[in-house]
């Protein structure tokens, strides 16, 4: 007997299972998807967090210290000291000390008259020197005169001291506040811009001491590295990807590239100390040495970047080039590399600004010694930005803590502004095949 038809539209319990088992997977898939969405969210989340916290803590400590305290005095330019015979070598920290007692009678112990005088930075007695050799025609006349206040006056003004505390542990005694606040009272004190922090080289004093000296430093070695890096990276990119032959020798250069470009770099100022300084005899400490240590450095990152650009630039650019006569050199200068070079820059950039916040190498050969003199060429002695910035990190003194920060703002600036330029080249200059 025959099976009645079975109607088309009958239930598939077969089918029906299938498409519950095809249901149940993408359901699984979709929820792991929202959870893989939702962790890639949450660590860009938690980047963001810990980069504001980086970024607000050196912004709390360092905004203050592109201020200076100053304070008024009235200098008397006493004859009987600045004699004209002795202009530039008369006793200027005598005429501010007694600017000083003029206006505080009361300090008549030793003890009250060295605080006295620490109201004061050493820089006042230079600053009237500089006057009167400017202006001798000042001498017997009493003029106000702004100059540098102390440091410890500057974080005072600041509201870096815990005025609570008891006196025996503050740097700041109470009869200094007792002074302090009388300037005040007579307008004698202000906050103006720190032009110090951008016009000065070193100092043991902190409120005498700036970042021109390291940033000059920095120019002078970026400079050498740029002008040794940039031709020698982009010329050995261009041999190993257009005319170097592919065998054992050149896979064992590329190999040895990629392994340098994740050497530590202080292995790299080793490097310079035992072959730039020891066996050449180059100056220790200057920015030839330190631009030679950096080269190294920088390197196989601006070949590795300069080789995928190359990379990049389509096959069929090089064979129109040789298919209407063109050399293969005059195929790579006329063509390849000029499509190639908006990554080339790039990847020049972004290891120049990697070489600018180096300072491992650089302590390694000498860069780490007290330079005061803003250097004025390639073999001064002279240190660079991240190392002045380790150097003022290990000053126990408050004020220097704010310098510090400071410093590591204007070092984060030009960081930003280099890679910054590097997104902008490319953006700008990027064909897309």
């Amino acid at each position: 007997m025959n099976n009645p038809a079975v109607p088309s539209n009958a239930p598939n319990p077969q089918g029906r299972r299938a498409i519950e088992i095809v249901n149940a997977g993408l359901a699984r898939r979709y929820r792991k998807e929202r959870r893989f969405r939702l962790y890639g969210i949450s660590a860009i989340l938690a980047s963001l967090l810990f980069l504001s916290f980086l970024f607000g803590s050196i912004i709390s400590k360092g905004y203050s210290a592109f201020q200076q305290t100053f304070i008024q005095l009235d200098i008397f330019f006493d004859p009987a000291i600045l004699s004209q015979e002795s202009l530039s070598t008369a006793n200027y920290p005598g005429i501010v000390k007694q600017s000083l007692r003029q206006m505080f009678p009361e300090a008549q112990s030793r003890r009250d008259k060295r605080m006295l005088y620490g109201l004061v930075s050493s820089d006042a007695s230079f600053q009237i020197r500089k006057m009167v050799l400017d202006s001798p025609e000042m001498i017997g006349q009493t003029l106000p005169v702004w100059v540098v206040a102390d440091d410890d006056i500057d974080m005072l003004e600041k509201g870096h001291f815990d005025l609570d505390a008891p006196e025996s542990e503050r740097r700041i005694k109470d009869i200094q506040l007792t002074w302090v606040d009388r300037l005040k009272k007579e307008n004698r004190i202000e906050k103006r811009f720190n032009r110090i922090l951008f016009t000065a080289g070193d100092s043991r004093e902190p409120e005498l001491a700036g970042i021109l000296g390291a940033v000059a430093g920095s120019f002078y070695t970026l400079l050498v590295t740029l002008l040794l890096s940039f031709p020698i990276g982009i010329a050995s990119a261009v041999y190993l990807e257009e005319f170097a032959s592919k065998n054992r020798w050149t896979d064992l250069i590329e190999v040895n590239i990629n392994n340098l470009a994740a050497v530590p770099s202080i292995v790299f100022g080793l490097l310079g100390l035992a072959v730039f300084l020891n066996f050449f005899g180059l100056p220790r400490s200057a920015p030839l040495v330190g631009g030679l240590v950096l080269t190294l450095m920088t390197l196989p990152t601006i070949i590795i970047a300069s080789r995928a650009s190359l990379q990049s630039v389509p096959p069929s650019i090089r064979e129109a080039a040789l298919g209407i006569g063109a050399s293969k050199m005059q195929m790579v200068t006329h063509h390849v590399l000029p499509l190639a070079l908006p990554g080339i820059l790039t990847g020049t950039i972004i290891g120049m600004a990697r070489a600018l916040g180096e300072s491992a190498p650089l302590l390694m050969i000498g860069m780490v010694a007290f330079i005061v003199d803003v250097p004025g060429g390639f073999t001064d002695p002279s240190t660079v930005l991240p190392v002045q910035i380790f150097l003022w990190a290990d000053s126990p003194e408050r004020a220097f803590v704010e310098r510090t920060s400071a410093a590591t703002i204007v070092l984060l600036a030009f960081l930003i502004v280099m890679n910054a330029s590097a997104v902008y080249l490319r953006k700008k200059f990027e064909r897309r095949w």
